[in-house]
């Protein structure tokens, strides 16, 4: 491999490199350079949805993944494509049918939760989310923009994980630093009630936001979705909170971020900001503070609203103010949910 050669061939400059040896300085260098060369490919070439690169490379990153072979990267690409065949097999073929669309979408959605709490792949989860609830929207608007949407999907999550992998290579984690708690094989009663219940948490908000073709607000959809995935009633509103705290820092990191962008509009300056964020937020994100576990929430603000404000004529405050109601929106049905199902329905308890 090259990149063996490489480390091998630098290995003298590599140990003295600050970071290695050290997992929280390592974790914020590759978090730090993964996070600003994918910001830097999507502002370049901008295809569809490419913000979701740096978006969903700062999730990655951001958690404590061990980083993946050669071979489980190509099995990564393979869940991107699983995932967005998913997405298209319910935009094509079951939503010119409501009550078969609703039905399996119900079934999917816990299986997809019930593979979760299993320790199943984190990256298929996630991409099979995403295409599950965004696909059928946009397509409502136009099959163009589905399928622009999904083109767009395939090409971000595989460089998503191609990046995932090249950090890794560059920037491995100190042996026995980080493990994988593996997937559990078998029925796991704890995990078909967990999944059922986030399963019917968010299957009446997917129902409702397609019956009533509600494209504008689709944020609070996905934000109830990723809520739900811890389906306790203390841990939905802890959650909740935390989404509310970490958009509050993000979006006020966003707007000094996007008026110093508005002062030096060029690319190479956008990029330097990206890095400065990223360094920074890492730095907070990989720490002992008590506050720590509110950044990768925030950071992930940061990116999607400077990311979709980068337009002529868009207003970031308007758009900083409306994503705080959606997840204030989110987390007040979740909660509301999940004390009703406890309440009524105390089978599904842990």
């Amino acid at each position: 491999m090259l990149l063996a050669r490489w480390r091998k061939r630098f290995r003298p400059e590599l140990r003295t490199a600050f970071w290695v040896g050290d997992l929280r300085n390592t974790q914020i260098v590759r978090f730090t350079v993964g996070v600003t060369l994918a910001a830097a490919l999507a502002f370049a070439i901008q295809w569809p949805l490419s913000f979701l690169l740096p978006v969903l490379t700062g999730v990655f990153l951001g958690n404590p993944i061990p980083g993946p072979t050669f071979k489980r990267a190509l099995v990564n690409i393979g869940y991107v494509l699983a995932a967005f065949v998913l997405g298209l097999t319910f935009t094509l073929f079951f939503l010119p049918f409501p009550l078969v669309y609703v039905a399996m979408v119900g079934v999917v959605l816990f299986h997809i939760y019930y593979l979760l709490n299993r320790g199943g792949p984190f990256i298929f989860v996630l991409m099979a989310l995403l295409a599950l609830l965004l696909l059928p929207m946009l397509a409502q608007i136009h099959d163009v923009l589905a399928e622009g949407f999904a083109a767009g999907f395939v090409v971000s999550g595989a460089l998503v994980v191609v990046l995932f992998w090249f950090m890794h290579q560059v920037f491995p984690n100190p042996e026995k630093s980080v493990k994988s708690s593996g997937f559990q094989p078998g029925y796991s009663p704890v995990a078909a009630q967990a999944a059922l219940k986030s399963a019917v948490v968010v299957l009446p908000l997917v129902v409702l936001f397609i019956i009533m073709q509600w494209t504008g607000q689709i944020l609070v959809m996905v934000y109830a979705a990723v809520i739900s995935l811890s389906p306790e009633l203390s841990a939905g509103r802890a959650m909740g909170k935390k989404l509310l705290i970490a958009t509050l820092m993000g979006g006020v990191v966003a707007l000094l971020f996007f008026h110093m962008l508005a002062s030096v509009p060029e690319y190479w300056f956008l990029i330097l900001l990206v890095f400065v964020a990223a360094l920074w937020f890492a730095q907070n994100m990989f720490s002992d503070k008590p506050n720590a576990k509110y950044y990768p929430s925030a950071f992930t603000a940061l990116l999607i609203l400077v990311s979709t404000s980068m337009g002529e004529g868009s207003n970031i405050e308007a758009k900083f103010a409306l994503r705080v109601l959606f997840i204030a929106l989110a987390s007040g049905y979740v909660i509301l949910a999940l004390h009703v199902l406890d309440r009524f329905w105390p089978q599904l308890r842990r």
